[in-house]
């Protein structure tokens, strides 16, 4: 049989086209990829996430989460910006501030709020890079958002983790989020991986013993206590728990449970059981809070102790001014989650005719009232003309989340100083064990308060502002109820 030849040009051809059809073959899946990732990027270390493309991740300030967030996340880019330049004089490490800043009805915490906590994380930074705490080595501030609700919390979490080694070198996150199941879990997968953990607003007393962690705030043990302490003081000895029993609402749950235990005895108790609404069911607990006034007004407690998340406050409010009983006053007294409601909310909240009282975390006018327990020189930067005012004006900041933010990345930026200066390395594990050294000379000068750390990573002896709601929706200070872990005075 005679041998088939085919024409040079052919075969050129023919494998030509093997090899386009190779290329395509490997081509086209690697484009398909990079617009499917090209399309899901919001930014350097943000991605989209969730059905409803949530930007989630981390970032040094170069991608903005939000609008609102857009004055402060500019500074703390030209500060990370600064130090980077600089790393070959002055070495840094980084520090995280975590929480949920894109935020949906879901969130207990308010946009204000977070702006407000982000402020008050840049003034840290600044006074330890070049402030009057002016220290080495310097810091570099991430923003990481977990998304609403903390949904994406893994994501964040592991883009957190993937930032330990150089250049990012994190030690730290601080901030952390609200108190709540999804947040204990990325605080367990953070401590399995070393880094140091300090929370700013995180109070459920249930949140302890994880290594590396500590809090700022004070506990809801310590709240229920102060809350408690004030009222018997006022001759208070009848009041009313009105509680959420959402599964995972840490903080609504060890809320109630505390002052339960801390109020009763000795003339003072409950005149009846727990009242609860179930804020995860949403067809329901709206229709829960609205029936409760009628029974408040037939068991005529002097004081009802509301357990539960500020916006749910709103609501029972609303529903407390349109009580069957008009005649009868009632005092409210909450914890500090009322922090995170709007200014306006705040208003609408007063308008209710009920007098409302609360637990705060911290307020500016701390230190003028109590000026042995919270440190003056951090105090001022939140006064009138203080560095927030000029940094950020036109944005009241007495809700305290600032401070509270402020005082958690200076607990970081003094753990970070001392495992420099004692041990020579600063690894997450380093910072962590200074922790338990900031006592004595070596608290934390906190404008919240000073502060120092138990065994258990729960806040010594801190200091709970009792707060009043105005008719202008404002928190105005009435003490400092627990300065030393204590009342003020003797029961």
């Amino acid at each position: 049989m005679p041998r088939l030849e085919w024409p040079l040009h052919i075969v050129r051809r023919v494998v030509a086209g093997v090899v386009v059809v190779a290329l395509l073959a490997v081509a086209v899946p690697l484009t398909v990829h990079w617009i499917q990732e090209k399309r899901s990027r919001c930014g350097a270390g943000v991605v989209k996430q969730g059905d409803g493309s949530e930007c989630v991740g981390v970032t040094d300030g170069s991608y903005t989460f939000a609008g609102h967030l857009g004055a402060v996340e500019k500074k703390i880019k030209a500060e990370n910006d600064r130090v980077t330049e600089h790393a070959d004089e002055d070495p840094y490490v980084s520090v995280a501030y975590m929480t949920s800043f894109t935020l949906t009805d879901d969130d207990s915490n308010s946009e204000e709020s977070v702006r407000h906590e982000l402020e008050g994380a840049y003034l840290a930074q600044y006074r330890h890079n070049r402030g009057d705490l002016s220290s080495t080595p310097k810091i570099r501030l991430l923003i990481a958002n977990m998304g609403s609700s903390a949904a994406h919390w893994e994501h964040t979490v592991d883009e957190l983790i993937g930032r330990t080694g150089a250049p990012d070198n994190l030690v730290a996150v601080t901030g952390l989020g609200p108190s709540t199941g999804r947040t204990l879990e990325a605080l367990r997968r953070l401590s399995d991986h070393g880094l140091a953990l300090v929370a700013s607003t995180m109070t459920a007393t249930n949140i302890k013993g994880i290594k590396g962690f500590v809090r700022v705030s004070p506990t809801n043990v310590d709240e229920a206590r102060a809350a408690s302490a004030y009222l018997k003081e006022q001759k208070v000895r009848t009041a009313v728990v009105v509680q959420d029993d959402a599964k995972g609402n840490y903080y609504a749950k060890t809320l109630g449970e505390a002052f339960t235990d801390v109020f009763q005895g000795k003339g003072h108790r409950l005149v009846a059981d727990r009242m609860t609404y179930d804020s995860s069911v949403r067809s329901a607990w709206q229709n829960e809070l609205r029936y409760m006034p009628g029974q408040l007004c037939d068991q005529k407690p002097q004081v009802v102790y509301f357990a539960g998340r500020g916006r749910h406050l709103t609501r029972f409010l609303d529903s407390l001014a349109n009580r069957p009983c008009q005649g009868r006053k009632f005092t409210v007294i909450a914890g500090d989650d009322t922090t995170n409601l709007t200014a306006r909310q705040l208003a609408h909240a007063a308008e209710s005719g009920v007098r409302v009282l609360y637990t705060g975390l911290a307020h500016p006018d701390m230190w003028r009232q109590d000026r042995l327990h919270v440190s003056g020189p951090s105090a001022r930067h939140f006064q009138a003309g203080g560095s927030l005012d000029r940094w950020f004006p036109s944005d009241p900041r007495y809700d305290g989340q600032a401070i509270m933010a402020h005082d958690a990345v200076l607990t970081a930026a003094q753990g970070i100083q001392m495992a420099a200066g004692w041990q020579g390395e600063v690894t997450g594990d380093a910072v962590a064990r200074m922790f338990h050294q900031m006592d004595g000379r070596q608290q934390v000068a906190g404008a919240s308060g000073f502060i120092s750390f138990r065994n258990d990573g729960n806040p010594r002896n801190k200091a709970v502002p009792i707060l009043h709601l105005t008719q202008t929706g404002r928190s105005e200070l009435v003490e400092v109820s627990a300065p030393r872990g204590e009342p003020p005075r003797k029961q």
